[in-house]
């Protein structure tokens, strides 16, 4: 088991639930809806307060994945910022995305099982990942 699988693993028995925004809520991080352009959402720590921000144009489709994706980023890489280390810096953040969209994919899928004749495509939208995304399962 990946440390993502065993975090994510830990969040469900904790919690009782794979819905990121009550894990969220229960973990007290902030969750703003604001317009941000291009960018589906971002996490940062102002304070010692974790908030996650989401484009307030997405869907809630997609709104649930990008809450999942920055809750991997508070599990994962509490203290990182990857918005800073883009745009200042030559570190490459594809390998922290990229856990964070396994985090996500794992998160949404929680304990739940393809149905006998249903494919991989179609249990994956089932539970909320986005078909870009789909490589992360």
């Amino acid at each position: 088991m990946s440390i993502v699988q065993r975090e994510v693993s830990n969040l469900l028995m904790k919690y009782g639930t794979n819905n990121p925004f009550d894990i969220s809520s229960q973990k007290n991080i902030l969750i703003f809806y604001e317009e941000l352009g291009d960018i589906w959402g971002y996490y940062n720590l102002f304070v010692r307060v974790p908030m996650i921000h989401i484009n307030n144009e997405l869907t809630e489709f997609n709104s649930r994945f990008t809450c999942a994706h920055e809750l991997g980023h508070y599990i994962l890489h509490p203290n990182v910022n990857t918005p800073f280390l883009k745009k200042n810096t030559l570190f490459c953040v594809s390998k922290i995305e990229r856990e964070a969209n396994h985090f996500a994919t794992h998160l949404l899928i929680g304990n739940d099982v393809p149905y006998p004749d249903e494919t991989k495509a179609q249990f994956l939208t089932r539970n909320g990942i986005p078909s870009n995304m789909h490589g992360f399962y």
